[in-house]
Formats: structure tokens, sequence, C-alpha cells
């Protein structure tokens, strides 16, 4: 097993040929040189995963690229943005800088990158103890969706289904090892949790329909505070309608608390936004346009106090006591 220099890493992994009207210089020279479309905000993101945090060194390389390149494009999908580059900072453990190790990371990471039209613009590889990457990607977008547009009479809706990476990282970790999954929903729960699908189509066709948006990344529950938080207003969340994969579902009825899960459970990268009531179908039907299913999960009220509130109900209208937060790095 040969190890490799930093110099012959990039060349043969990263120093990829780029062509687009956005990226006019990328890999090669001090600086990457960009030409942003006329007419269009940039919007930037910067996203660090870490060995231990989150992901352990024995996932697949493969897995740990596209996390990596993923975590970064749903940042751009929150704000309506379409991806157009982005930049890698990898600090390399010695002993995978290896073609072994970097091949099929190189081949993920280009993959999707490829998928959504975001080119490798530059970045910065070194040696270090632990296994980090830093991406930061860029996106442009006429009309940038924000955390602070959601108004009161607003819907609250969210894409996909919640708790699925949470539920794949108990998994993981040896935990319900006696529930009776299905092949499928096994692959399921991990898919979610190792190779997350930004919903970078979807953000572009809310664009115009949308008030206000964030992506789960650390649970709705903490998610959905700071966009009260930005917009100034309370929210009330149906925890019945909350939309669970049948994963899920086996969980819930073998006793588990899949709730906490899918409020503050985290790495889920569905989009959670806010839409005008009378927007409903539009949102629907801009969701279908994309093939991702969207559900209504509450409602947005004027603040009543000093503080936004996020309150929980069920289907009856009753108060739910819910305590959990999202997840925190520290």
């Amino acid at each position: 097993m040969t190890r490799l220099s930093e110099f012959e890493i990039i060349k043969r992994y990263f120093d990829t040929p780029v062509s687009t009207p956005f990226v006019a210089l990328g890999i090669g020279d001090d600086c990457a040189v960009l030409t942003p479309t006329a007419g269009k905000q940039l919007l930037v993101s910067t996203d660090m995963v870490t060995e231990g945090r989150h992901f352990t060194l024995d996932a697949l390389p493969e897995w740990i690229a596209q996390k990596a390149l993923a975590v970064n494009l749903s940042d751009l999908a929150a704000c309506g943005a379409t991806p157009r580059a982005f930049f890698l900072s990898i600090g390399l453990p010695k002993a995978l800088a290896t073609d072994e190790w970097l091949a099929p990371f190189a081949q993920s990471l280009h993959s999707l990158a490829n998928k959504y039209g975001c080119a490798l613009a530059g970045g910065d590889t070194t040696r270090s103890e632990e296994l980090t990457i830093s991406i930061t990607v860029l996106g442009e977008s006429p009309a940038p969706l924000l955390r602070s547009g959601a108004k009161a009479g607003d819907m609250v809706w969210v894409s996909g289904t919640l708790g699925d990476a949470a539920l794949g990282l108990a998994l993981t970790k040896g935990e319900h090892y006696n529930l009776n999954l299905s092949d499928s929903q096994l692959a399921h729960a991990r898919q979610r949790l190792h190779t997350p699908s930004p919903r970078v189509k979807l953000g572009i066709a809310l664009r115009g329909l949308a008030s206000s948006c964030v992506d789960v990344s650390d649970g709705l529950a903490g998610d959905l505070q700071h966009l009260i938080k930005a917009s100034d207003v309370d929210a009330t969340i149906d925890v019945d309608a909350i939309p669970m994969s049948p994963a899920l579902r086996v969980a819930q009825d073998a006793g588990i608390d899949v709730m906490a899960y899918a409020l503050s459970g985290g790495d889920d990268y569905e989009l959670l936004f806010t839409a005008p009531a009378s927007a409903r179908q539009a949102v629907i039907d801009a969701a279908a346009s994309v093939g991702v299913a969207v559900t209504p999960i509450g409602n947005v009220a004027e603040c009543a106090t000093v503080i936004p509130e996020l309150q929980f109900c069920n289907d009856a209208g009753e108060p739910w006591l819910y305590n959990g937060k999202g997840y925190e790095h520290f």
C-alpha cells in the first residue's frame, strides 16, 4: 500500500478539468477565478465534518465524501440556490493517503458534485491526526429564501420524513438489535444516516412560494426555533402530522420513543419551510414537479410574548409537552 504525497493526492484525485461559466479558473493557481451571473446573488456556506463526531473511521470513504458535500448542498437548498462551485479542505491521516481510500472517496465526491452541476474550484490538503473535511459551497439565486420571512397565517411544511437518520445511528451503535425491520427498511435508515440527499431541486422550486426556509440538520425542534426567532413569530406543530417512514413506524410500534428521533435526532437534511395558506396547492404542485413529498405540520402565529414560542399539540388540538432540543455541537 503506497502512501501518496500531498501533490500526488491533488493531481490524481482533485485536479479535475473545470469548464463552467461560473468557474473561469479552478485548481492550479493561487486563487480560483469566478464569474457570478449578472442579476443573481451569490450564496456561500461552510460546513465541517470530523471523525468521531459526524462519522466513524470505519465508515466507507464514499459515504464520508457524499455526506460531507451533501450537508453543504443542503444549506444551498434551504436558500433556494442553484449550486455552482465548492472548495474542499481535507485534513488526512497518513494511513488514508492511499489509492485504496482516496479513489472511492474522490469518485463519490465528484459524482455527487456533477449531479448538481457543482464544480470543485479549489481547496487545501494537509496531514492531520484525525480525518477532518471542510467544504465551502457557492450558489446563486435571483431571490434567496431566508429564515426570517415567516408571517402569521403561514403554514409550516416539511419535506420527506423525519427521524430516519437518528434511527440509523442507533442501529449502527448496536441499539434496537431485536427490532424487526425488513431489509429495505434497514437499508433506508442507514442510507439516510450515511448518504443523505440534499433537496436542491425542491429549494429552487419553492422560490416565490415559501416565505422562509431552513434545512433540518440539527432536529426539527431546534431548527424551527431558529426560524421563528429569525422571523419573530410563534409556531404550533401537530406531532401527529409529522411524516415518518415505515421503518420509524415499526420502531414506534415496538415501543421506541421515535418522536425524540423525529424532533431532535438531526441529520435528516429535509427542508422545513413556511408558506401562506393560500399557496397550499401551489406548494404541493411545486414539490410534485421535482418528485419530493411535502407535508403540512403546523401553523405560524403572531408572537404573543417577548420571545417567540414553539408549541406542540396532537391531532385533537390538545397540548403536547416536549422539552427536547436540537442537536448541539458543544
